[in-house]
């Protein structure tokens, strides 16, 4: 599935970008990013195993609401300068924006 893997691919480059903030964050904001990233694919796998349209459509919800909380996370980060490489942050926004449209599409297909 397109929009897992690309999620996954997300985890990754979160993991990547937080490894280099300061200290400070590595017992807040820098696990409360990594737990938002991975819930994206954790909750598009579990209900994609529900086998229910119903289940399937409930869980890409919550995977979209932990994209969205990723996504402030990430601008919070922007906002306090932990991210050095601005590049890295476009592409990495970019990549959730392209998630979000297709879980959008996948969610209005399952009503």
């Amino acid at each position: 599935m397109v929009v897992w893997q690309k999620s996954m691919t997300l985890v990754k480059d979160v993991y990547k970008l937080s490894i280099h903030f300061p200290k400070e964050e590595q017992f807040v904001l820098v696990p409360q990013m990594r737990r938002s990233a991975i819930s994206i694919p954790s909750n598009i796998a579990e209900g994609y195993g529900r086998n229910s349209r119903k289940e399937y459509k409930r869980f890409l919800s919550i995977s979209r609401g932990s994209l969205f909380e990723l996504q402030t996370q990430l601008e919070i980060a922007s906002e306090l300068n932990y991210i050095s490489n601005k590049i890295n942050y476009s592409e990495i926004i970019n990549k959730t924006v392209e998630i979000d449209k297709i879980l959008n599409t996948i969610i209005k297909k399952l009503d």
